[in-house]
């Protein structure tokens, strides 16, 4: 079975490879791609099969439909699971116990760029914050509205959220559940870049192009090791020495980067 998919149901998500770029899409346009059980497994297989293949240079992630990329938890499910029999749910609490979602996945060594097609709201936004790049329609709108439904955002989002974009804006939008636009969240630094919906597609694909361009070694000795200085001070973040910066340092792609600038041509990289 591919990564995302079990015998015994349909899936609710899509995995695609394309070269070094691999897609993941939420696939649930009915409950605006809302986080379910076996959406949430699927999505931690598809994770999984991105950070163990080395020819996965790039990561994309969003959501089916136009009007949401996530819109949080599927808290209609939630009702009905208390009408559940026992077995279901122990089927599904066993897998997402043995699973890591994208959240907790505080090192992911690859880099991930959420394509924002709409609502990014509670564990959606949550998902979103756990990427590198955030490219979002204009109409598309964030928040964390779970106060409102008397709980917290607590996959990190009441972390991530003032780390992101600061500590009183983001109390502003926890305290009340408020929205902010695409172009709010653009104005406070959470979104890369925000376009019409119809410029979407080419916009991350113009993003996902630049980062091929790199090599994928540096990319991700780079992203390792501004990720990771964040935890100490400066003077200890530059001092220490990650795997990745050595394996890039040891890396074909670290002769060839200097070799082709030097006879004018672009680099082949290999991610060797």
């Amino acid at each position: 079975m591919g990564a995302g998919t079990r015998a015994d149901t349909q899936t609710v998500s899509t995995f695609e490879v394309n070269g070094h770029v691999a897609k993941i899409t939420l696939n649930r346009p009915e409950a605006m791609n809302s986080l379910n059980p076996q959406l949430r497994w699927e999505l931690s297989q598809h994770y999984d099969e991105c950070e163990r293949n080395d020819d996965i240079w790039v990561v994309v992630v969003t959501g089916a439909g136009e009007r949401a990329f996530c819109a949080g938890a599927d808290l209609k499910h939630r009702a009905r699971e208390r009408d559940a029999d026992d077995a279901q749910r122990m089927h599904w609490g066993k897998l997402i116990d043995e699973t890591t979602s994208l959240i907790e996945r505080w090192h992911f060594p690859k880099p991930i760029i959420a394509k924002v097609n709409g609502f990014a709201l509670g564990g959606g936004l949550e998902q979103a914050m756990a990427c590198d790049i955030i490219i979002a329609a204009d109409h598309a709108e964030f928040g964390l509205p779970e106060p409102k439904r008397g709980l917290m955002a607590g996959s990190a989002g009441v972390h991530r959220l003032p780390r992101q974009i600061g500590l009183k804006p983001a109390m502003g939008y926890m305290l009340t559940g408020r929205h902010m636009s695409a172009e709010r969240a653009y104005q406070l630094g959470l979104v890369n870049e925000v376009v019409p919906l119809g410029k979407l597609d080419e916009t991350v694909d113009g993003w996902v192009a630049d980062i091929l361009r790199c090599a994928p070694l540096a990319v991700r000795a780079t992203k390792e090791a501004s990720m990771r200085g964040l935890d100490h001070p400066l003077a200890q973040a530059y001092y220490t020495r990650h795997e990745s910066m050595r394996r890039r340092e040891l890396s074909d792609d670290a002769l060839e980067g200097p070799r082709a600038f030097a006879e004018k041509r672009p680099p082949h990289w290999t991610g060797r």
